[in-house]
């Protein structure tokens, strides 16, 4: 389910510190019941779909992956020179003491996302290229009925008129085919992976 954007903005995230400058796109609660402490499971989750290079399921978020990732090595949008730490500086570097030292969170492998911190109710990790600095928070909040549940935001900064068309350009395809097909997929893996978590229990979380 698709949320205003103060379901993001009006939580005492820590991400208001470093990001201050990106507007908030889109926020989704996201279909995983839990408890108090799951967010680690759901970052795992995240993080190994992550590196596997997974991308939604079904053919319209498959084609249009493919398309954008076909445009982007055509017209060198997503060149190592255009990426964060190069033409844009990294929001590590802008990072508070207390979650410099503390837990990263996971490594991504070759996925264009970096992780930037992880707490015990936040994860946030970026990712940039000649179109756009992103980043993609996901945090774990009540659910109104005496559980929890995970809820992602994706914040965004343009790089200049070019990044804000394309931002405008994809919006309809974003909503149409890749954020149904994601929230499904999500949705199923976190159920695939219930027993798992009841019985295993993952190792020291992330301290405020």
């Amino acid at each position: 389910m698709r949320l205003p954007r103060t379901a993001h903005t009006d939580r005492p995230w820590r991400i208001h510190e470093i990001a201050d400058s990106f507007t908030v796109e889109d926020v989704w609660a996201l279909p995983t019941p839990g408890g108090p402490d799951d967010l680690v499971w759901l970052v795992r989750q995240f993080a190994e779909g992550m590196k596997d290079g997974v991308t939604g399921e079904g053919p319209i978020a498959r084609a249009l992956f493919a398309i954008r990732w076909k445009l982007g090595a055509l017209l060198g949008w997503d060149k190592s020179s255009g990426g964060v730490g190069t033409r844009t500086p990294s929001l590590r570097d802008r990072l508070p003491a207390d979650l410099r030292e503390g837990p990263r969170g996971p490594d991504l492998g070759s996925s264009s996302f970096t992780s930037l911190y992880q707490r015990d109710d936040e994860w946030a990790a970026e990712m940039g290229n000649k179109t756009v600095h992103a980043v993609m928070h996901i945090g774990w909040v009540p659910d109104g009925s005496g559980g929890h549940r995970g809820q992602m935001a994706v914040l965004v900064k343009p790089n200049g008129l070019f990044g804000t068309l394309y931002m405008a350009a994809i919006k309809p395809f974003r909503y149409i085919g890749v954020y149904p097909a994601l929230m499904r997929s999500i949705g199923r893996e976190w159920q695939a992976n219930a027993a798992g978590r009841s019985v295993r229990r993952p190792g020291p979380k992330p301290k405020h």
